[in-house]
């Protein structure tokens, strides 16, 4: 028996709350896609109680929701590819210069949020160098086509 100003006993009592309940084990929580900027969201433990809420990956895209340009881009990105042979893809950048003329350049982040959004509904891949690439993780040059 530990000595009872020792503390021990306590302490073994009171790491039971650390162990992981059942139900939040990774494998149980679905996948979930931002609804902002179309990146996979990552599950957090202060998430635990609330996932099935969660629509946003931060404060940022929360604050930034899907605004009207954000919709409209979209829309550009399907018409622009409709224009196009089935197996024809687009840059980003061609919807960006579609909507924003000669401020184009900073349509570029809205242009590839929206091609996420798109990818996360089954309406769009995101291709770098031919390959289909995972959107969340994509960096540089991409491209967008129809799926296959």
């Amino acid at each position: 028996m530990p000595h009872p100003k020792s503390g021990i006993s306590r302490k073994i009592e009171g790491m039971a709350h650390r162990q992981r309940a059942p139900s939040d084990a990774p494998g149980d929580r679905a996948d979930k896609t931002c609804a902002s900027c179309g990146r996979r969201i990552e599950w957090r433990a202060k998430w635990a109680n609330t996932w099935d809420a969660v629509k946003y990956c931060s404060a940022a895209c929360r604050a930034h929701g899907v605004n009207e340009t954000d919709r409209r881009l979209e829309e550009t990105i399907v018409t622009l590819l409709e224009a196009r042979a089935q197996d024809a893809t687009i840059c980003p950048s061609d919807a960006a210069r579609a909507i924003g003329g000669e401020e184009w350049r900073d349509l570029m982040e809205p242009a590839r949020r929206a091609a996420r959004r798109m990818v996360a509904r089954g309406e769009l891949q995101i291709t770098q160098g031919g390959s289909v690439v995972d959107p969340s993780t994509a960096k540089g040059p991409i491209r967008l086509r129809r799926p296959r």
